[in-house]
């Protein structure tokens, strides 16, 4: 059997007898995928949009199931942190993830010995949550730059490979973190974070490693991610077959972790969601504006802000994925603390914090429980981690806050095809001047988040923007062509429902993509109200519940019309 012919609910990395042993079945991923589990557990595996053949311009899409995850989440191994492997798994397993990854921090301590032992840690995690699929990553220290979410299939080289990765690339490890407009090695380091990203491609391209990708963390929160390293990093070891979809590092953090840190009287009158509470430094790019250190309904700047960066990015033709996690270290409200060191050991020379003893007494922390609060949602064909892998690399992907939705689907076909259409993060390719349809099917909330609250979806906003290809300006963080075009008002509505959005291809490729929100904050967008005129908005300093402003984003949907411009 080849992996084509595969059963829908496997994968080349899960054998049917390993999924059995999880108790994985069918019917129970259908259960598990909600709306969607039907189409995907009935119908066959498909080709994603972006292969289709030239012939078929309507585009093919697959059946899909959404899994839902997490890809920054630390443990004991983690320098600053203080939970065990199976404490998070097991969280995760109660707030619903479907997968995980474990991305602990770049350190010595961690290099020479946290990382084998973590590996054991992984293994010993993944019997004891056998229907989770669990990562184990590295949370890279970017030469010249910020974090980023590194993580590989599981297999034989996947630690080494890491280990490999944190000793030859880091930017702490090596010293490399001078990335200053003025610095003598700023040109050195950001050359050598492209090199990790191109060591990544290969050792995907000789068979090292069966996948590997990288995640931007937290971007904006320093300013010190330019527009032109992210540029730089996406489009490094590109060429695995796909001229529009990156290869290694396939987007960022949408809405960074920490989404506890402003819940009142909690932190201070100074907390902002996601911990994005600094001022521009020697380091940041003096091209962001002050704004730009601020989160937006939670969402960071470039994210929310619409003609903002990612709308720069994605303006490009090229895809760039945005996700949401938890960044777990330091849960709002736990009453648990880092145990005490024996004599002699410290971090360095263990790699591994002792395991954390509970006070029953509220402890400092900033943090929900991976899926507590923030999700993101990967439409697979398949179950298993290179399908997680593969999901996310093609870009179908959507997050939310909150638990605002229970089940998300859009498609974008035109009129005069059958067939579901194109999904997110798919190419519908389309004559100039043919009627499109872009159908979004909601399923909205349907039990109470753990918040205890039954979140309601106020509005669907539909953003559309022109693609022109490639800059000539890499640090350009605009997009004066993308906007939002339509607003549907669903408030009140319940269940599962569809809107039906026209569209009519002009005679430039474009791209939409879909957000909303609870109704709860909104205001003018930072662009202006001509680009988006009920935006996410920053919270008052110290006063931002995070439960009570919650929001979906949705991947974009390209056009391409052929002849276009």
């Amino acid at each position: 059997m080849t992996e084509q012919q595969l059963p829908v609910w496997a994968d080349p990395a899960v054998s049917p007898t390993a999924l059995d042993a999880q108790g994985v079945s069918r019917r129970q991923l259908l259960r598990r995928a909600g709306l969607f589990g039907a189409a995907f557990a009935l119908g066959p595996a498909a080709t994603p949009a972006f292969a289709a053949s030239p012939q078929s311009l309507g585009g093919e899409d697959p059946h899909l199931a959404y899994l839902v995850g997490d890809h920054h989440v630390h443990s004991v191994y983690s320098h600053d942190a203080k939970y065990t492997f199976s404490q998070q798994a097991q969280a995760a397993a109660k707030y619903g993830l479907d997968w995980m990854v474990f991305n602990e921090h770049s350190n010595f301590g961690h290099a020479y010995y946290g990382a084998k032992m973590e590996h054991a840690e992984i293994l010993k995690a993944r019997a004891e949550n056998p229907r989770q699929l669990i990562f184990q990553g590295l949370e890279w220290y970017i030469p010249a730059a910020e974090h980023c979410t590194v993580f590989a299939a599981p297999g034989p080289n996947e630690t080494d490979l890491l280990t490999q990765f944190e000793l030859a690339y880091d930017g702490k490890l090596l010293g490399y973190t001078d990335g200053s407009a003025t610095g003598t090695y700023t040109a050195r380091n950001e050359a050598h974070a492209v090199k990790a990203v191109q060591w990544l491609a290969e050792q995907r391209r000789t068979g090292y490693v069966d996948d590997v990708l990288v995640l931007a963390n937290h971007p904006l929160r320093l300013g010190i991610d330019s527009p032109h390293e992210m540029r730089n990093w996406r489009d490094a070891g590109w060429g695995g077959g796909n001229e529009w979809a990156p290869e290694i590092m396939i987007g960022m953090e949408g809405a960074p972790g920490a989404q506890g840190a402003a819940i009142p009287g909690w932190r201070g009158a100074t907390s902002i969601r996601g911990e994005y509470e600094n001022k521009p430094s020697a380091q940041s790019w003096a091209g962001y504006p002050a704004d730009a250190y601020l989160t937006y309904g939670g969402f960071d700047w470039a994210t929310a802000t619409v003609g903002g960066l990612w709308d720069a990015l994605l303006a490009e033709g090229r895809l760039f994925t945005i996700t949401t996690n938890s960044d777990n270290h330091r849960t709002v409200f736990d009453t648990w603390k880092n145990g005490d060191w024996p004599a002699g050991q410290n971090f360095d020379n263990t790699g591994k914090l002792p395991d954390p003893v509970n006070t029953t007494t509220p402890q400092p922390g900033s943090d929900f429980w991976p899926g507590e609060f923030s999700r993101t949602h990967v439409g697979v064909t398949r179950y298993g981690y290179r399908a997680v892998m593969a999901g996310l690399r093609a870009g179908r992907v959507w997050v939310d806050h909150g638990h605002l939705l229970d089940g998300l689907d859009v498609r974008v076909k035109r009129d005069c095809d059958h067939g579901p259409g194109v999904t997110l993060g798919g190419r519908l390719r389309v004559r100039a001047g043919e009627r499109i349809t872009l159908s979004v099917t909601v399923t909205t909330a349907s039990r109470t988040n753990p918040q205890g609250i039954l979140p309601r979806l106020a509005h669907v906003d539909v953003v559309r923007g022109a693609v022109r290809g490639p800059v000539a300006d890499r640090d350009s963080w605009r997009a004066p062509d993308t906007k939002v075009v339509h607003t549907a008002d669903v408030s009140g509505r319940t269940g599962t429902y569809t809107l039906r959005v026209p569209l009519t291809a002009g005679d430039e490729s474009f791209y939409v993509r879909l957000r909303g929100s609870d109704g709860n904050r909104h205001g003018t967008g930072y662009l202006g109200a001509s680009v988006d005129p009920h935006g996410p908005i920053p919270h008052e300093p110290g006063n931002g519940d995070p439960w009570a402003d919650t929001w979906f984003y949705s991947n974009p949907v390209f056009v391409e019309v052929t002849g276009a411009r």
